[in-house]
């Protein structure tokens, strides 16, 4: 629900355009300000705000057609005096070999076979389905911005673990060494401890670099770019941290708010209205269509030479037109409008089972994360204690180096595989939020 409101926030920010902090580098970036700012700068989501806009201008195409047009029309035209009628006995002319007229209209269409309406609906509808893509893209966007958050805090605790790994190691070489000294141990435990610390030195190094990737990773996510003379390892400081908060919804539930709350399935709606008005208006060609006009005319009189000499005044009239055989055009575009609606309710029907199955899996695959989580509660606890105890035994000469050696090997899988499952558990419940509409409201359908 925080997260909800820190996005419709952002949202606001983003129509506002009101600045969002971006200098990453030097500032500690909570969750709330990474999704914030890619919110504000991520290509994706400034993408659809183009889009958005876009949509705006065929909007405004698709009603002109119920608007008012004013034309102004003008012409000039000259010919031969012998391309002009001449009456020999009066000498009088049937028109002018030079002549003038302009005009201006208002013209409305009164009339054009349900066209009108259809276009005012269908302008509506592509306005709703414009901003339903946009909330799309900002839900992958925060989707995306906590993988990627999320990845980065899981990196920074892979690298403490490693880090403590290779502690325990040092510490075991020298102890080891120290009891090789005193002769109390062969040579041969020393070389052990030398190959556990070889060992775990390069698990380090990678889990350093996985960070290093991750944070760049968060950086590009942010649309942020990073200044040339940044280090490979950029000093990104992150506030947040792995700490899963408890998540509970049946599958159910999960399924019936998927299919209410999802934007991409509201846009197709939306689409598969607009292919319905297509239809509409396709067979409006099979109707008459009726025009009402008025306006002011001035022109030339026929019955002078002077082009000075003029008549005008107000016109008025209504036009009806009617195609009654135009090619076969209406029919061929009333077949093909027809058909896009099928299509459009097909691809509503296969995304509805395709999000069901994505909800599905990210129901699965959350529940197989809480469960790793939950028993991995008490492992750290107890793998410290059986080090402790290893280490014990072996000063006391009940344990062997092995068992030593096996204990430490055993903890640092406990801890790595802890904050794995911390992490895998924080991707799941976003994904499973983003699969069931939770991660931005989504407008009304």
């Amino acid at each position: 629900m925080l997260l909800a409101v820190l996005c419709l926030s952002s949202l606001s920010s983003i129509a506002a355009g009101t600045d969002v902090p971006t200098n990453i580098l030097s500032e500690p970036l909570s969750l709330a300000d990474a999704v914030s700012i890619a919110l504000k700068q991520s290509p994706a989501v400034l993408r659809a705000q183009k889009e958005v806009e876009a949509t705006e201008g065929v909007v405004l195409q698709t009603r002109a057609v119920a608007i008012p047009k004013v034309r102004l029309t003008g012409f000039y035209t000259a010919a031969q005096e012998s391309d002009v009628d001449i009456i020999s006995s009066t000498n009088f002319t049937f028109g002018n070999n030079q002549n003038w007229e302009t005009q201006i209209r208002v013209v409305q269409s009164l009339y054009a076979g349900g066209r009108i309406n259809s276009a005012l609906r269908a302008s509506k509808l592509a306005r709703e389905q414009s901003r339903l893509n946009f909330h799309t893209a900002v839900a992958n966007t925060v989707l995306d911005v906590e993988g990627a958050y999320f990845d980065v805090l899981l990196g920074k605790q892979q690298v403490s673990v490693e880090e403590a790994s290779v502690e325990l190691s040092n510490r075991e070489l020298s102890d080891t060494t120290k009891r090789y000294n005193a002769g109390t141990v062969p040579r041969f435990n020393v070389l052990r401890a030398e190959v556990e610390l070889a060992n775990a030195q390069p698990r380090l190094f990678r889990a350093q670099s996985n960070y290093r990737i991750a944070k760049n990773s968060l950086a590009n996510q942010l649309g942020y770019n990073l200044p040339r003379e940044a280090l490979e390892d950029i000093p990104l400081n992150l506030t947040g941290k792995l700490d899963p908060e408890p998540y509970n919804i049946e599958l159910p539930a999960a399924i019936d708010q998927a299919r209410e709350k999802r934007t991409e399935l509201a846009s197709l709606r939306k689409a598969q209205a607009l292919r319905h008005e297509e239809v509409i208006s396709a067979k409006s060609g099979y109707k008459p269509a009726l025009d009402a006009y008025g306006g002011y005319d001035t022109h030339n009189t026929m019955l002078s030479r002077d082009l000075t000499d003029n008549n005008y005044g107000w016109i008025a009239g209504v036009q009806l037109s009617w195609d009654l055989f135009d090619g076969y055009r209406t029919r061929g575009r009333l077949m093909q409008t027809r058909a896009q609606e099928e299509a459009a309710g097909i691809e509503l029907d296969d995304t509805s089972r395709k999000i069901e199955l994505e909800v599905r899996t990210a129901f699965s695959t959350f529940r197989e994360a809480r469960e790793t989580l939950r028993s991995q509660e008490k492992v750290v606890e107890q793998g410290d204690e059986a080090l402790r105890l290893a280490r014990a035994r072996s000063e006391a000469g009940t344990a062997t180096q092995l068992d030593v050696l096996g204990a430490q090997t055993a903890l640092t899988q406990a801890r790595t595989t802890q904050v794995q499952a911390q992490r895998d558990y924080a991707v799941a419940k976003a994904r499973l939020q983003r699969a069931i509409g939770e991660l931005v409201p989504s407008p009304a359908n």
